[in-house]
């Protein structure tokens, strides 16, 4: 009777290391999506005409081979399914979790645990919820906080930073997706087996750490410099 046991325990862990996979490849989809994306919120800097050129641009990327707007259509489906992926295997995760306490007992929790590993289902939870607003502010229907137009992709996203409680949004958003890459990354990298040993374990921090630093913190330098008067009309 021991056997079909221990099968089904195999089974439960292949799954388990197959849920974690899906984990970190989505999730690495993802870290490669938002350096694009700061990358192009930082052409604000060149002023009006480069950063609207900018997204005019990857409209017609791919042409002819693509229709209009067809490589961002593309990269959205791509990014639909990642997400998709990411927040079921998430779920699933968190349910295999909750189920295998059986015991329930006091302890002083979180003893060596970092800031960013026990916020990374809140901040997920988080994150989600900011990136459907993000999409209707700026993509559809797109919402113009300030009351102004939305057909300028430059003035639209310097009205909603004029607006001073979207940016503490924004920044909120921001530090949640910084803690979400510290440890994501690190956890990304240990599930597809590059932490074998002490030095790769470091370099994997490391890698957390900067992700964390360049992209929440490039994302945050607009909205700033928006209410800074940096970056304007």
């Amino acid at each position: 009777m021991a056997t079909p046991t221990l099968v089904k325990g195999a089974r439960a862990t292949r799954s388990t290391v197959a849920l974690k996979i899906v984990m970190a490849v989505s999730g690495l989809v993802f870290i490669g999506y938002v350096l694009a994306h700061m990358y192009g919120n930082l052409k604000a800097f060149a002023g009006h005409d480069a950063f609207n050129d900018y997204a005019h641009h990857l409209r017609e990327f791919g042409e002819p081979l693509l229709p209009h707007e067809g490589f961002l259509w593309v990269m959205r489906l791509l990014l639909i399914v990642a997400l998709i992926a990411h927040v079921a295997s998430a779920y699933a995760l968190w349910r295999r979790a909750a189920k295998a306490r059986t015991v329930k007992y006091q302890v002083k929790k979180n003893q060596s645990s970092s800031l960013s590993s026990r916020t990374m289902r809140w901040g997920g939870l988080a994150l989600l919820l900011f990136i459907v607003w993000h999409l209707l502010n700026f993509t559809v229907p797109k919402v113009n906080p300030d009351g102004g137009p939305t057909d300028d992709p430059y003035n639209l996203m310097v009205d909603t930073f004029d607006v001073w409680w979207m940016t503490v949004i924004y920044l909120l958003a921001m530090l949640a997706l910084g803690f979400h890459l510290h440890h994501g990354t690190f956890s990304a990298i240990q599930t597809l087996g590059f932490t074998n040993t002490a030095s790769s374990r470091a370099r994997a921090k490391q890698a957390g750490w900067v992700l964390a630093v360049v992209i929440a913190g490039g994302f945050s330098l607009v909205p700033l410099s928006v209410l800074a008067g940096i970056i304007e009309k």
